[in-house]
C-alpha cells in the first residue's frame, strides 16, 4: 500500500492526538490499560532474537533487508517487559506486499501503519520462544534516523554501566508512576467516579496506543513513546 504522505516525520510536528494514535491501527485498536511490569534480564533474550531473525531472513530472501535487536531486551543486565523489539530495515516499508505476506506464516501480522513517521510499520506476533511473551517487529527504510538513534543508544547502554544503571532506575520510576496511576483509577472507580486523564497520557478509560514499544532512551519525540507501549 503506497504512502500518500512524506515518509519522514516533519521536524517540529505537533504531538499526536488521541485520534491520530487510534487511526494508526490497521484494525480495531486493543485496550492497553493494564500496568506495565518489568522482568529481570533474561540471558535467553538474545537467543530468542537470533532464532526469530534467522526465520525472518529465510522468509524474506531475496529481499534486501536487515534485522536488528532493539529495546531493553537487547541490553544485557537491563530489566524489560518480556517482549522482543526487532527492527526490520527494508528498501521501502510502504511496499507491504514485499514483506507482510511472507512473514504471515511466522505469526507476524501488520497492526500499525504510520506513513508520516519514516513510513513506519509495526507487525506483532508470538516469538515461539519460552523467554518472551510477544514480539514487536518495527519496519523502517534504509538509512532511517530513527533506526540509527535506537541502535546508537543500545550500543551506548551496552558499553556504559553507569548509564545502564541510570536507565534501570528510570524504568523503575516509570513503572512505579504507572502503578500509582492505576491505583488511583481503581480507587476512583470503586467510589463510583468516571475515567479521567492521568499523568503521562494514560487515561482511566484505557485509551489505546499504537505499538508495544516503551522507548529505551529519553531522546526527542516523547509523544511517540506514549504512542507505543
Amino acid at each position: 500500500m503506497p504512502d500518500q504522505q512524506p515518509s519522514a516525520r516533519p521536524e517540529g510536528r505537533a504531538p499526536m492526538t488521541d485520534q491520530e494514535i487510534e487511526a494508526a491501527y490497521v484494525a480495531a485498536p486493543p485496550r492497553l490499560d493494564g500496568p506495565v511490569t518489568l522482568a529481570p534480564y533474561d540471558p535467553r533474550w538474545p537467543e530468542a532474537y537470533a532464532a526469530l531473525a534467522a526465520r525472518i531472513g529465510e522468509r524474506l530472501a531475496p529481499l534486501a533487508h536487515r534485522v536488528d535487536h532493539a529495546g531493553s531486551t537487547s541490553v544485557p543486565g537491563l530489566p524489560a517487559k518480556p517482549v522482543l523489539d526487532l527492527v526490520l530495515t527494508v528498501p521501502d516499508p510502504a511496499d507491504e506486499d514485499a514483506y507482510v505476506p511472507a512473514l504471515a506464516p511466522l505469526g507476524l501480522r501488520l497492526v500499525i501503519r504510520e506513513p508520516d513517521w519514516y513510513a513506519h510499520r509495526l507487525l506483532r506476533g508470538a516469538p515461539a520462544h519460552p523467554a518472551a511473551d510477544a514480539v514487536n517487529l518495527h519496519v523502517f527504510p534504509e538509512d532511517c534516523p530513527e533506526t540509527a538513534r535506537m541502535l546508537r543508544f543500545r550500543g551506548h547502554l551496552r558499553a556504559d554501566g553507569a548509564d545502564r544503571d541510570r536507565q534501570r532506575a528510570r524504568q523503575a520510576r516509570a513503572v512505579r508512576a504507572e502503578l500509582d496511576v492505576h491505583a488511583a483509577i481503581s480507587g476512583r472507580e470503586e467510589r463510583g467516579g468516571g475515567g479521567h486523564p492521568a499523568p503521562g497520557g494514560v487515561r482511566a478509560e484505557g485509551l489505546t496506543r499504537p505499538g508495544g514499544w516503551v522507548r529505551m532512551c529519553p531522546e526527542p519525540d516523547s509523544n511517540r513513546n506514549r504512542a507505543r507501549r
